[in-house]
């Protein structure tokens, strides 16, 4: 792909550039001018760069596409080194890295690799700014350690991490400013290319995006290309209608959008592909962008975008804060800076943006991480300062890709490492589960929401070992017969059906939030535990280390994203009691995605509501009823101070059926109303969803 922002001036000027670094990079690995501490890590990462730079010209001369042995060797060549059985003498790890060439040189040069690891994207995408000028930080910062003749203290791990700071904060105009692009330029097409004109029963095209490609996806595209059409069909048709009437139940109107960002994974081809002929009948154009391989545009571990294999997850969790090396008030203001600037330049094409629609996969070996002490992590200030950035980020986000405007849908589908023997089962079950009626499940939400209506409260009580004790308050309703406080969810931007869901008031929620096993965002936790008070979280804690400062630090980081505090954005009652039976059955329930999760329990979401930025829509569900709880008291003063209101984050966390004792409503006069009790339905009208759990 020749890309569209470098013109052919600028790519001989590159080119020249490119020949230049790494002529100089070969070098490199025949000489010996570094301490000898050092030699072993700038010749490994010569050799790595190099690496890319056969594949670059592999790829330029097509000798990639015929050799499909040479397309494998590649693959694991470029991963090999991060590897778990490999990752403990890998420069890539921080602990190794500091070990071999000490803490704060270790540190620094562990973060130079990391971000060079990312030529592998640069160099399959075509995106040659990128790859010019990260291999000519290498060959700078090899040249400074190479002249250092006083040796390498304090002042010359500071002389490095300056280049790094301004390294990052000059190209923050090229690699945030492209990622922008990517989300809302379809004519940024490198994966929409692969996507609608590889040959897809040959499973040969998955090396083309150069992600880490292993026996799973060439499983799942095989798995897939086995399918007959009108199966395929309803996959894509339930995904691409959910979004549709994501639009259509918020009124919100989809005839301006242009655009819709799809993120998937590798092996999933045939699905998406029918996807977006799908939109492109509603008048979208698909747009996709690669997750995060840059500390500039890296937010946490988790993958947002197109992505293949995860080589390893404790690599990712490692690198997930290097934007430490160089977060201060002034790079945040650069950031920023650039963000706006790129929106403003392409403000037709963020209008026209419609928003993403995501295919999640579920399933992946359980991963707990380990917490590394070398690992680049923000300090208390640096804190605040991302908090900060990342609400100013999002409300320039907003300004430009409409909130109240755009809307999204997410589906959920199994990895064939779930249970190699029964994954096809697993597969075809989740289709079911994803299809499930929406008008059955519509009319059972509604009885619920109807004596969810009448109380003040909700009082939820945990079964056995599950110390879960809670009084979630409700908003008051000033016409019945007009207004809701639960939202009836269907199918559509939530895929699969089954929840009611609302915004608790804060003041009046308290008590004690408990699971014994969650996995969230593809961390586990233990022995989870959240105190309310008044609707904000007062005290958190878990059992995944052996000290109560490293599992503070866990949950704050990985659940409050470094607030201090959170609220209660969501309590929901989760009605699809078949997606449970499913994973009792098969013995998955703790690798659901909280997609599917979220269904099979109550759950309570700590962060924004599921309303932020869209409060002052209207919602209505399908009796016509308008949904009137859509915010907090703190999302309520979004229009003096939007700083204040919302904190970018949103995280469900879910009681199984069998850890939960009550679910009852309490109102005025000594109106009680049970829902749930010992982990069945009680609710009149409602025992039909006790069928699946009887059939468990």
């Amino acid at each position: 792909m020749i890309q569209i922002w470098v013109d052919e001036e600028d790519r001989a000027i590159l080119n020249e550039r490119y020949d230049l670094a790494a002529g100089r990079v070969r070098e490199i690995l025949q000489e010996q001018l570094v301490p000898a501490d050092f030699v072993s890590y700038f010749h490994r990462t010569a050799q790595f760069v190099l690496l890319c730079d056969e594949v670059k010209s592999r790829l330029e001369t097509g000798a990639y596409d015929k050799d499909p042995a040479l397309r494998r060797a590649d693959n694991l060549a470029l991963y090999e080194d991060i590897l778990p059985e490999n990752y403990d003498r890998s420069f890539a790890n921080p602990a190794y890295a500091c070990s071999v060439l000490g803490e704060e040189m270790g540190r620094l040069l562990c973060f130079l690799y990391a971000q060079l690891r990312g030529l592998i994207a640069y160099v399959f995408e075509g995106k040659l700014e990128e790859t010019v000028s990260h291999v000519e930080l290498f060959v700078q910062i090899y040249g400074m350690i190479a002249s250092m003749d006083s040796g390498l203290g304090p002042k010359e791990a500071e002389a490095v991490k300056d280049v790094l700071y301004w390294f990052e904060s000059d190209y923050a105009d090229v690699i945030a400013a492209h990622r922008i692009r990517e989300q809302i330029d379809p004519d940024c097409s490198f994966f929409t290319d692969i996507l609608m004109h590889a040959d897809l029963s040959d499973t040969g095209y998955l090396y083309r995006y150069g992600e880490y490609i292993t026996e799973n996806e060439i499983r799942m595209a095989r798995f897939l290309s086995s399918l007959p059409q009108k199966e395929i069909d309803r996959m894509a048709d339930t995904w691409t209608e959910g979004y549709r009437m994501g639009f259509v139940l918020g009124r919100k109107p989809l005839e301006k959008k242009r655009t819709v960002n799809l993120h998937y994974f590798a092996g999933f081809e045939r699905v998406v592909r029918k996807a977006v002929e799908n939109f492109e009948r509603m008048g979208l154009r698909p747009t996709v962008f690669r997750y995060s391989v840059s500390a500039l545009t890296t937010q946490t571990a988790v993958r947002s975008g197109f992505s293949g294999a995860v080589a390893n997850p404790q690599y990712d969790y490692d690198h997930k804060e290097d934007a430490a090396l160089m977060l201060d008030a002034r790079f945040a203001e650069r950031k920023a800076e650039v963000i706006r600037t790129t929106f403003e330049e392409r403000k037709d094409l963020a209008n026209a943006h419609g928003g993403p629609a995501v295919l999640e996969l579920f399933g992946r070996k359980p991963f707990e991480p380990e917490r590394c002490p070398y690992a680049w992590t923000y300090d208390e200030a640096q804190c605040a300062l991302n908090v900060k950035l990342r609400n100013r980020l999002s409300r320039i986000t907003q300004e430009y890709i409409i909130g109240k405007e755009r809307s999204y849908t997410i589906i959920s589908f199994p990895t064939p490492e779930i249970d190699p023997s029964r994954f096809e089962e697993i597969f075809r079950e989740t289709i079911r589960v994803n299809t499930l009626s929406c008008s059955r499940y519509t009319k059972i939400q509604e009885i619920i929401i109807d004596a969810l209506n009448k109380g003040h409260s909700a009082h939820i009580v945990g079964a056995g070992k599950n110390r879960t004790e809670l009084v979630v308050r409700f908003h008051a309703l000033q016409d019945p017969s007009r207004e809701t406080i639960f939202e009836n969810c269907g199918a559509d931007v939530n895929i699969p059906v089954g929840e009611v869901f609302t915004s608790p008031v804060l003041k009046g929620t308290n008590g004690v939030l408990h699971v014994s096993q969650v996995y969230l965002e593809g961390l586990n936790y233990r022995d989870l535990e959240l105190l309310f008070r008044d609707g904000m979280i007062e005290r958190f804690s878990c059992a995944n280390f052996d000290s109560k400062e490293k599992n503070e630090a866990y949950i704050r980081e990985n659940i409050l994203f470094h607030h201090d505090t959170l609220p209660m954005g969501e309590f929901a009652i989760g009605t699809n009691t078949t997606a449970y039976a499913m994973a009792r059955r098969f013995g998955i329930a703790q690798r659901l995605p909280i997609l599917i999760a979220e269904k099979t329990g109550p759950h309570f979401a700590v962060g924004d509501t599921c309303y932020s930025w869209e409060e002052d829509n209207h919602v209505f569900n399908p009796d016509g009823k308008e949904i009137v709880a859509k915010e907090n008291e703190i999302s309520a003063c979004r229009k003096e101070d939007p700083a204040k209101a919302y904190f970018q984050c949103h995280t469900d966390i879910t009681i199984p059926y069998e850890e939960l004792k009550l679910i009852e409503v309490i109102g005025e006069d000594g109106y009680r109303a049970q829902i749930i009790r010992d982990g069945r339905f009680v609710l009149p009208g409602t025992e039909e969803l006790n069928v699946p759990l009887d059939e468990i």
